[in-house]
C-alpha cells in the first residue's frame, strides 16, 4: 500500500463537528463572533404570537362553523314548526270548524262533541323564530322550536281524532234516524194498503204503494242513509197517491148519494102534491084530502040508477084543485056542491 495515497485520502475527509463545536457556535460561532442575547427571546415571542394568532384564527373558524351549524339547525327547526303549524291550522279552520257546528242532539254519542270542544280550546305556542345572534342562543331557539313542532304534531293528531269521532257519530245517528223513519213509514203504508182495498178511485195507486213497500223492505237494513231516505220518500209519495184516490172515491160516492137523495126527495114531493084519497057514497064521490082548494063533495044520480058507473071521478083542474071540468059528468039535477 502506498503511504502517499493514504495521506491524500485522509486530507479528503470532511471535518466532523463535535458537541463542543456546537456550543462554541451557539455562544459566538466557530469564528469567535457572539450573537445578540435578544435573538432567542425574540424568536420565542414570535413563535408565541404565531401560536396565539393561529389559535385565534382557529377559534374564530371554529366559532364561525358552530354558528353556521346552529343557524342551519335553527332554520331547519323553524321550517318544521311552520309545516306542522300549517297542517294543524288547515285542520282547525276546515274539518274541525265544520265538526264544531254539529250539536249534541245530532250525534249518537254526545261525548264526542264534548271532546272536540276541549281540543278546540287548546292554546297553540307562540312562534319566535331564530332571532339569536350567537350559537348558544340559536341552539336554545332550536330546542324550543322542536318542542313547538312536537306540540303541533301531537295536537294535530288528537284534533283529527276528535273530528273523526264527531263525524262518525253524526253518520251513525243519521243512519239510525233514517232506519227508524223508514220503519214507521212502512207500518203506515202497510196499514193503508190493507184498509184501502175497494176504496180507491184508481187501483193503480195501490199497486204503486205495494211496489214501494217491497222496495223499502229491501233497503231498511242497509247502511246507506241516502238510499234509505230515498225509499222513505218513495213510500210517502205512494201513500199520498192512495190517500188522494181514496178521497176521490169518497167525494164521488158522496156526490152520487147526494144526487140520489135529491132525486128521491123531488119524487116524494111530486107524489105528495098530486096524490089524494077519494071515497064514494050513495052515488057520489067525496074528495076528503089532498085538495088545494078545500074539501069538495059531489053527489049525483043517473037516469037509470046510481052507482060508480053513473058518474065519472072528479079530476084536478088546471089550478090543481079537484072539481068538475069538461070531463066531469054533470047529472041532470045539477047537484054539485063546492
Amino acid at each position: 500500500m502506498n503511504p502517499e495515497n493514504e495521506i491524500d485520502k485522509t486530507e479528503a475527509l470532511e471535518p466532523v463537528e463535535t458537541a463542543a463545536a456546537n456550543v462554541a457556535e451557539a455562544r459566538g460561532g466557530v469564528d469567535g463572533r457572539k450573537r445578540p442575547k435578544w435573538l432567542l427571546p425574540l424568536i420565542a415571542v414570535v413563535c408565541a404570537v404565531v401560536l396565539v394568532v393561529a389559535g385565534v384564527v382557529g377559534w374564530n373558524m371554529y366559532r364561525g362553523a358552530k354558528l353556521a351549524e346552529a343557524k342551519e339547525a335553527c332554520a331547519t327547526a323553524a321550517d318544521g314548526v311552520r309545516s306542522q303549524a300549517n297542517e294543524y291550522n288547515a285542520l282547525l279552520n276546515g274539518d274541525a270548524a265544520d265538526a264544531a257546528a254539529v250539536r249534541a242532539e245530532q250525534v249518537e254519542d254526545s261525548k264526542t262533541v264534548e271532546s272536540l270542544g276541549k281540543e278546540l280550546k287548546a292554546m297553540a305556542p307562540e312562534y319566535e323564530g331564530c332571532v339569536a345572534e350567537d350559537a348558544q342562543g340559536l341552539d336554545a331557539a332550536t330546542v324550543k322550536l322542536n318542542e313547538q313542532a312536537d306540540w303541533y304534531g301531537t295536537h294535530e293528531q288528537s284534533l283529527s281524532k276528535a273530528v273523526r269521532a264527531v263525524i262518525e257519530s253524526k253518520a251513525a245517528k243519521r243512519l239510525e234516524t233514517a232506519k227508524t223513519n223508514l220503519t214507521a213509514k212502512l207500518d203506515e203504508a202497510s196499514r193503508l194498503l190493507a184498509d184501502s182495498d175497494g176504496k180507491v178511485a184508481d187501483n193503480a195507486t195501490r199497486d204503486a204503494l205495494s211496489n214501494a213497500i217491497d222496495a223499502a223492505n229491501g233497503l231498511k237494513d242497509g247502511n246507506d242513509p241516502a238510499k234509505i231516505d230515498g225509499a222513505r220518500k218513495t213510500l210517502e209519495d205512494a201513500i199520498n197517491g192512495v190517500n188522494a184516490s181514496v178521497q176521490a172515491k169518497t167525494d164521488a160516492d158522496a156526490q152520487a148519494a147526494a144526487a140520489a137523495a135529491a132525486a128521491a126527495q123531488a119524487q116524494a114531493q111530486a107524489q105528495s102534491t098530486y096524490s089524494g084519497v077519494s071515497s064514494y057514497s050513495g052515488g057520489a064521490y067525496r074528495r076528503t084530502e089532498g085538495s088545494t082548494s078545500g074539501s069538495n063533495t059531489y053527489r049525483g044520480t043517473t037516469s037509470g040508477g046510481s052507482g060508480p058507473a053513473a058518474a065519472s071521478a072528479p079530476k084536478p083542474n088546471l089550478n090543481g084543485a079537484y072539481g068538475c071540468t069538461e070531463d066531469c059528468y054533470v047529472p041532470p039535477n045539477n047537484l054539485i056542491q063546492h
